[in-house]
Protein backbone atom coordinates (compact mmCIF):
# COMPACT_ATOMS: atom_id res chain seq x y z
CA UNK A 1 0.00 0.00 0.00
CA UNK A 2 2.85 2.20 0.76
CA UNK A 3 4.82 1.78 -2.49
CA UNK A 4 1.26 2.75 -4.28
CA UNK A 5 0.95 6.05 -2.15
CA UNK A 6 4.68 6.69 -2.96
CA UNK A 7 4.35 6.24 -6.92
CA UNK A 8 0.86 8.11 -6.35
CA UNK A 9 2.80 11.13 -4.51
CA UNK A 10 5.78 11.30 -7.44
CA UNK A 11 3.21 11.50 -10.19
CA UNK A 12 1.05 14.05 -8.04
CA UNK A 13 4.57 16.25 -7.55
CA UNK A 14 5.46 15.54 -11.02
CA UNK A 15 2.09 16.95 -12.13
CA UNK A 16 2.85 19.77 -9.95
CA UNK A 17 6.16 20.72 -11.25
CA UNK A 18 4.31 20.85 -14.88
CA UNK A 19 1.15 22.82 -13.56
CA UNK A 20 3.42 25.66 -12.14
CA UNK A 21 5.80 25.67 -14.82
CA UNK A 22 2.77 25.98 -17.30
CA UNK A 23 1.60 28.90 -15.90
CA UNK A 24 4.50 30.61 -16.56
CA UNK A 25 4.59 29.43 -20.09
CA UNK A 26 3.75 31.54 -23.22
CA UNK A 27 0.33 30.13 -23.23
CA UNK A 28 0.32 28.81 -26.78
CA UNK A 29 -0.68 25.28 -27.52
CA UNK A 30 2.73 24.77 -28.94
CA UNK A 31 4.95 22.17 -27.11
CA UNK A 32 1.91 19.95 -25.49
CA UNK A 33 2.40 16.86 -25.10
CA UNK A 34 1.89 14.64 -28.46
CA UNK A 35 -0.51 12.28 -27.02
CA UNK A 36 2.64 9.31 -26.55
CA UNK A 37 1.16 6.87 -24.07
CA UNK A 38 3.41 7.03 -21.21
CA UNK A 39 2.33 4.31 -19.02
CA UNK A 40 1.04 6.39 -15.28
CA UNK A 41 2.41 9.35 -16.53
CA UNK A 42 -0.73 11.56 -16.70
CA UNK A 43 -2.00 12.46 -20.34
CA UNK A 44 -1.85 16.18 -19.93
CA UNK A 45 1.85 16.39 -18.81
CA UNK A 46 3.46 19.65 -19.94
CA UNK A 47 6.49 18.49 -22.45
CA UNK A 48 8.17 22.21 -22.65
CA UNK A 49 8.02 22.79 -19.25
CA UNK A 50 10.67 20.14 -17.69
CA UNK A 51 14.47 20.25 -18.44
CA UNK A 52 15.96 18.82 -21.37
CA UNK A 53 19.01 16.23 -20.89
CA UNK A 54 21.60 17.91 -19.34
CA UNK A 55 25.41 18.25 -19.59
CA UNK A 56 28.50 18.53 -17.42
CA UNK A 57 31.68 20.05 -18.56
CA UNK A 58 33.83 18.19 -16.06
CA UNK A 59 31.17 15.43 -14.92
CA UNK A 60 31.69 13.34 -11.47
CA UNK A 61 29.75 10.11 -10.66
CA UNK A 62 29.98 9.71 -6.91
CA UNK A 63 28.30 7.74 -4.05
CA UNK A 64 26.64 8.68 -1.35
CA UNK A 65 24.78 7.23 1.58
CA UNK A 66 20.97 8.57 1.16
CA UNK A 67 17.44 6.82 1.78
CA UNK A 68 17.92 3.54 -0.20
CA UNK A 69 21.66 3.18 1.05
CA UNK A 70 24.20 3.48 -0.96
CA UNK A 71 24.14 5.22 -4.76
CA UNK A 72 25.10 6.91 -7.20
CA UNK A 73 24.96 10.46 -7.70
CA UNK A 74 25.80 13.52 -10.07
CA UNK A 75 28.56 16.21 -9.41
CA UNK A 76 25.95 17.91 -7.31
CA UNK A 77 24.57 15.12 -5.24
CA UNK A 78 21.29 14.77 -7.47
CA UNK A 79 20.19 11.10 -7.55
CA UNK A 80 21.08 8.60 -10.36
CA UNK A 81 18.60 6.19 -11.96
CA UNK A 82 18.56 3.37 -14.40
CA UNK A 83 15.73 2.57 -16.66
CA UNK A 84 15.13 -1.16 -16.87
CA UNK A 85 13.81 -0.65 -20.57
CA UNK A 86 17.46 0.49 -21.85
CA UNK A 87 19.96 -2.02 -23.25
CA UNK A 88 23.24 -2.51 -22.59
CA UNK A 89 24.62 0.72 -23.54
CA UNK A 90 21.72 2.12 -25.54
CA UNK A 91 18.98 4.38 -23.68
CA UNK A 92 15.45 4.05 -24.88
CA UNK A 93 14.69 6.91 -23.46
CA UNK A 94 13.87 9.75 -26.07
CA UNK A 95 11.58 12.93 -26.37
CA UNK A 96 9.01 12.71 -23.71
CA UNK A 97 10.94 10.97 -21.97
CA UNK A 98 14.12 12.11 -22.08
CA UNK A 99 12.32 15.56 -20.86
CA UNK A 100 10.92 13.62 -17.46
CA UNK A 101 14.19 11.72 -17.08
CA UNK A 102 16.53 14.53 -18.26
CA UNK A 103 19.55 11.94 -19.66
CA UNK A 104 23.31 12.56 -17.50
CA UNK A 105 25.04 13.56 -20.78
CA UNK A 106 28.93 14.65 -21.13
CA UNK A 107 31.09 16.88 -23.52
CA UNK A 108 34.35 15.18 -21.44
CA UNK A 109 34.95 11.84 -19.58
CA UNK A 110 33.16 11.98 -16.73
CA UNK A 111 35.23 10.48 -13.20
CA UNK A 112 34.49 8.46 -10.67
CA UNK A 113 34.35 9.27 -7.34
CA UNK A 114 35.42 7.33 -4.37
CA UNK A 115 34.00 3.70 -3.99
CA UNK A 116 33.27 3.33 -7.62
CA UNK A 117 34.79 1.01 -10.59
CA UNK A 118 36.14 3.03 -12.79
CA UNK A 119 36.29 0.61 -15.22
CA UNK A 120 32.06 0.56 -14.87
CA UNK A 121 31.93 3.75 -16.24
CA UNK A 122 31.49 4.95 -19.30
CA UNK A 123 29.80 6.80 -22.00
CA UNK A 124 27.59 5.76 -24.87
CA UNK A 125 26.18 7.46 -27.92
CA UNK A 126 22.49 8.47 -27.57
CA UNK A 127 19.92 8.44 -30.67
CA UNK A 128 20.57 12.77 -30.80
CA UNK A 129 24.56 12.27 -31.24
CA UNK A 130 25.26 13.21 -27.48
CA UNK A 131 27.40 11.31 -25.16
CA UNK A 132 25.34 9.67 -22.34
CA UNK A 133 27.15 8.17 -18.75
CA UNK A 134 26.86 4.95 -18.12
CA UNK A 135 27.44 2.58 -15.43
CA UNK A 136 27.66 -1.18 -15.61
CA UNK A 137 26.14 -0.41 -19.32
CA UNK A 138 23.06 0.68 -17.56
CA UNK A 139 22.60 4.69 -18.98
CA UNK A 140 22.30 6.96 -16.27
CA UNK A 141 19.09 9.74 -15.69
CA UNK A 142 18.20 12.38 -13.37
CA UNK A 143 14.39 13.09 -12.68
CA UNK A 144 12.81 16.12 -13.61
CA UNK A 145 10.69 16.13 -9.93
CA UNK A 146 13.97 15.74 -8.29
CA UNK A 147 14.26 19.40 -7.22
CA UNK A 148 17.92 19.44 -4.99
CA UNK A 149 20.36 16.82 -3.60
CA UNK A 150 18.83 13.52 -2.03
CA UNK A 151 15.73 13.52 -3.63
CA UNK A 152 15.10 10.18 -4.38
CA UNK A 153 11.56 10.70 -6.00
CA UNK A 154 11.83 8.41 -9.32
CA UNK A 155 12.55 4.94 -7.08
CA UNK A 156 10.68 2.53 -8.49
CA UNK A 157 8.42 4.83 -10.86
CA UNK A 158 6.78 3.31 -13.56
CA UNK A 159 6.91 4.98 -16.45
CA UNK A 160 6.78 5.06 -20.46
CA UNK A 161 7.38 1.56 -20.29
CA UNK A 162 9.05 0.54 -17.67
CA UNK A 163 10.63 0.75 -14.11
CA UNK A 164 13.56 3.54 -12.64
CA UNK A 165 15.42 2.82 -10.08
CA UNK A 166 18.85 4.44 -8.19
CA UNK A 167 21.82 2.77 -8.36
CA UNK A 168 24.34 1.15 -6.43
CA UNK A 169 28.28 1.51 -6.62
CA UNK A 170 27.80 -2.34 -8.08
CA UNK A 171 26.01 -0.48 -10.68
CA UNK A 172 22.79 -2.68 -10.00
CA UNK A 173 19.27 -1.32 -8.85
CA UNK A 174 18.37 -0.74 -5.82
CA UNK A 175 14.60 -2.35 -5.14
CA UNK A 176 15.13 -1.93 -1.10
CA UNK A 177 12.53 -0.23 0.92
CA UNK A 178 13.97 3.31 2.25
CA UNK A 179 15.87 3.52 5.38
CA UNK A 180 15.05 6.62 6.22
CA UNK A 181 11.25 8.54 5.67
CA UNK A 182 13.21 11.96 5.63
CA UNK A 183 13.60 11.56 1.85
CA UNK A 184 17.34 12.68 1.67
CA UNK A 185 21.24 12.41 3.03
Amino acid sequence: MKRHIRTATTLVAALAVAAAAAGCSNGGDEGSASGTETGNTPDSFETNVVPAATSSAGPAVDVKDGTYGKMLVDEKGRTLYLFEKDTKDKSKCNDDCAKAWPPFTVKSTPTAGKGLKKDLLKTAKRDDGSEQVTYNGHPLYRFAADKKAGDANGQDVDAFGAKWFVVDPDGKKITTKPKTNDGGY
